[in-house]
C-alpha cells in the first residue's frame, strides 16, 4: 500500500500473470474494441459474478496497468484526482488514482461507482466523451488523457435505490457490456479451477447455486455469486464438511433470516 503523502507508483499498478477468466458473451472482443477506440466502458451485473477479475483479465490482456477504486459515500474529488500536502516545510501536489491513470494510459476502474457521492461521479464527465480531458480545479490545470487511457465503472442497477441510481447524463457517455452469473457448464469450470475441488464438488455447488438464486424476490434480495460458491469450494477442499462449509460461505453471508437460511441448508443437504 501507498503511504498518505507518498506518490503513487504506476509500475506498482501492472498485472504480473494473467488471472483466469472464463468468457460468456463475446464480452472480450467488444472490451478490446472499446480500449483501441477510446471508448468508456460500463459493466453491469450482480455482486460476485466476474466483473471485477474480467477488468483484471483485460488490463493483462491489453498490458496496460489497472488502478481500481472502490468507490463509496466519502469518496471526494480530491481523493480520485489528488490534493496538495504537506512533506517537509512545504507544500506539494499529489496526483491521486484518476490522476495518475489519465497521465499514463492505464485502466481506471470506478468498482460500484454509484456508491459516490454526486459531485464526484461529475468529474468523469469530461473523461467519458470525445473531450477526454481532466480538469484539475486546485492546480488551474486540464490535463489531457494519454492514449492508452480507458475509464471503466461498475455497478448492480437491481440492488440500488433510485436515490442511488446513476443520472442518465453519465450512463449515456459509455458503451455497456451486461454480466449475468455464467452458464452452469461455465461456472462449475470456474469454482473447479479456483476452489480447487474436483468436477463432482463443483457440480453440485454450482447447481446449489442455481437453486438459490431462484429463492431471489422470494425472501432473498440478491443470489448468491460465483464468488461465495468458490469459498464455499475452498472451505471443501480443506477438508470441511459439505453442510457446514456452504452455511458459512452461502447461507450466513446472504441472508440474516433464519428459516431463509434453514431452507438453504435443506438444499445443501439435498444436493450433497
Amino acid at each position: 500500500m501507498n503511504q498518505p503523502g507518498r506518490e503513487l507508483d504506476i509500475c506498482s499498478f501492472r498485472i504480473d500473470r494473467e488471472p483466469f477468466y472464463a468468457e460468456v458473451r463475446g464480452e472480450v472482443g467488444l472490451f478490446t474494441i472499446a480500449a483501441k477506440s477510446k471508448m468508456p466502458v460500463m459493466l453491469k451485473g450482480p455482486t460476485g459474478c466476474g466483473k471485477t477479475r474480467f477488468v483484471q483479465h483485460m488490463a493483462y490482456k491489453l498490458g496496460r496497468p489497472l488502478i481500481t477504486v472502490a468507490c463509496h459515500e466519502d469518496l471526494t474529488a480530491s481523493d480520485l484526482v489528488g490534493r496538495y500536502l504537506l512533506k517537509g516545510q512545504e507544500t506539494v501536489w499529489v496526483d491521486g488514482p484518476l490522476t495518475l491513470g489519465v497521465k499514463h494510459g492505464a485502466i481506471v476502474y470506478l468498482d460500484e461507482v454509484v456508491e459516490a457521492r454526486k459531485d464526484t461521479t461529475v468529474i468523469i464527465h469530461p473523461l467519458s466523451d470525445d473531450r477526454r480531458v481532466l480538469p484539475i480545479e486546485k492546480k488551474g490545470q486540464i490535463v489531457e488523457a494519454a492514449d492508452d487511457f480507458m475509464l471503466v465503472i461498475s455497478y448492480n442497477p437491481g440492488y440500488q435505490s433510485v436515490l442511488k441510481d446513476l443520472k442518465q447524463s453519465t450512463k449515456q457517455r459509455f458503451m455497456a457490456i451486461e454480466f449475468d452469473y455464467p452458464p452452469a457448464a461455465v461456472e462449475t469450470t470456474v469454482v473447479e479451477r479456483e476452489a480447487g475441488v474436483n468436477r463432482d464438488i463443483a457440480e453440485k455447488l454450482v447447481k446449489l447455486g442455481g437453486k438459490v438464486r431462484n429463492l431471489k424476490n422470494h425472501g432473498l434480495e440478491e443470489g448468491v455469486s460465483t464468488r461465495l460458491l468458490i469459498y464455499a469450494g475452498t472451505l471443501i477442499k480443506q477438508g470441511v464438511a459439505p453442510d457446514q462449509a456452504c452455511d458459512a460461505a452461502i447461507a450466513r453471508p446472504i441472508t440474516d433470516d433464519p428459516d431463509m437460511q434453514r431452507s438453504i441448508q435443506e438444499l445443501v443437504k439435498a444436493i450433497f
